[in-house]
């Protein structure tokens, strides 16, 4: 630390102190001042006086009261300016007990705000002007009492512009520390909203692929010492689900890589052109799902083309697990007008149906991703039986922020 920024943060914690050295330099300043006189001849020439001891007592007592010019402003400036005039009125020879007035008047406007500034300091100007001209010793044209005028308004304007700075450099610290928040915040917010989603990719791909690996599982074991070869393309449907279980886990995961971080992830999000195989792996677990599209050259935006795929795949998930062995599915994928409707309907009688909508993590996450997208969800069991999942996805983005959510 430099010598002046310790000297500034010395005055800083100990303003009492700093307040008392400058009483005792403007002590000095208006005794020096009292003891000499300017005499205008031919040429400039300094004579020296003796103030009477009125005089060194008014200069004593507003030096003095400039100490407490921090705490009471308004009460030093009043009391500086009594013995001010009380000076012009009564001292014979003049003494510069108006400059501790000055400096009081300077306290007064860096502290307070500009109309209170315009107010005590044009009072102040006139009060003591007045007082001098109109009942001081030297005539009214003296350039004593223009002094006085002079150096109260300049008093007043340095302590305005002194305030004005500080208010400026106040307001520019805290438009940093406002924008430096607002930056957190929004890191904050952008770190929640990737947790969000990579919790719901997470969900839909161990969700999906474990309960057909549950399926594939319990047909192998239970055709195993009968129909080996069913067992064994039933184990063979296991691998093949668990492999593309990996392969979209550490796909989902990689997306927490750094940016410096080697074998970043390039497979692209899966979406409706996966359809197929999505249904396809349902087929092999033994559910029976028709597909029906009007959608065809239909450009979907890469966020509702995932929503749309998650969503059809958390719903046939829920139609293998709670639907009943004997359940049939329909998905339907249809454009009308400026939005892709996504339905998945199963006629599922099973007694685990209704779990289906009683809660958990599945419909929470399609629910989320509708939500994201400014889109509507509405799942509900159906009449005469089975259950009904209904998406509707604009194909515009209409998010509140204007960013694409992917």
């Amino acid at each position: 630390m430099s010598t002046l920024a310790r000297a500034r943060h010395q005055a800083k914690a100990h303003p009492l102190a700093l307040d008392a050295v400058l009483a005792l330099a403007v002590l000095v300043c208006m005794v020096a001042g009292s003891f000499v006189e300017p005499r205008h001849r031919e040429s400039v020439n300094w004579v020296l006086r003796t103030p009477d001891v009125l005089s060194l007592l008014l200069m004593t007592l507003g030096a003095a009261a400039l100490v407490f010019r921090r705490r009471a402003p308004m009460a030093v400036l009043a009391l500086t300016g009594t013995l001010s005039v009380i000076e012009s009125v009564t001292g014979d020879p003049r003494t510069p007990v108006a400059m501790s007035a000055v400096i009081a008047l300077y306290t007064v406007a860096s502290t307070t705000d500009r109309p209170t500034t315009w107010r005590v300091g044009l009072l102040t100007m006139t009060v003591l002007t007045g007082a001098a001209m109109a009942a001081g010793p030297l005539p009214w044209y003296a350039q004593e009492n223009l002094g006085i005028f002079a150096w109260t308004g300049i008093g007043a304007t340095a302590g305005d512009a002194v305030r004005s700075r500080r208010a400026f450099v106040q307001a520019i610290r805290e438009r940093a520390e406002r924008a430096e928040r607002t930056r957190e915040e929004e890191a904050r917010r952008r770190v929640a909203e990737e947790r969000l989603r990579i919790a719901r990719d997470l969900h839909d791909v161990v969700a999906h692929h474990i309960a057909l690996v549950n399926v594939q599982a319990g047909v192998a074991a239970h055709v195993m010492d009968k129909r080996p070869d069913q067992a064994k393309e039933a184990l063979a449907h296991v691998r093949e689900a668990s492999r593309s279980a990996l392969n979209e886990l550490r796909a989902t995961v990689g997306l927490l890589r750094q940016s410096g971080d080697p074998e970043a992830p390039t497979e692209p999000a899966p979406g409706l052109d996966r359809l197929d195989e999505l249904t396809g792996t349902f087929r092999s677990a033994g559910l029976h799902v028709e597909v029906a599209r009007a959608d065809q050259g239909t450009t979907l935006p890469a966020a509702v083309d995932l929503a749309a795929y998650r969503i059809i795949q958390e719903a046939l998930t829920n139609v293998q697990k709670h639907a009943g062995p004997q359940a049939k599915a329909e998905v339907s994928v249809v454009h009308v007008g400026p939005n892709v409707e996504i339905t998945v309907l199963d006629d599922g009688s099973g007694e685990n149906e209704t779990q289906g909508s009683g809660g958990g993590h599945g419909l929470l996450g399609m629910r989320e991703r509708v939500s994201a997208l400014r889109g509507t969800l509405t799942t509900g069991p159906r009449y005469g039986g089975g259950f009904r999942v209904h998406a509707i996805l604009p194909l515009k983005n209409r998010t509140p922020t204007g960013e694409d959510p992917a």
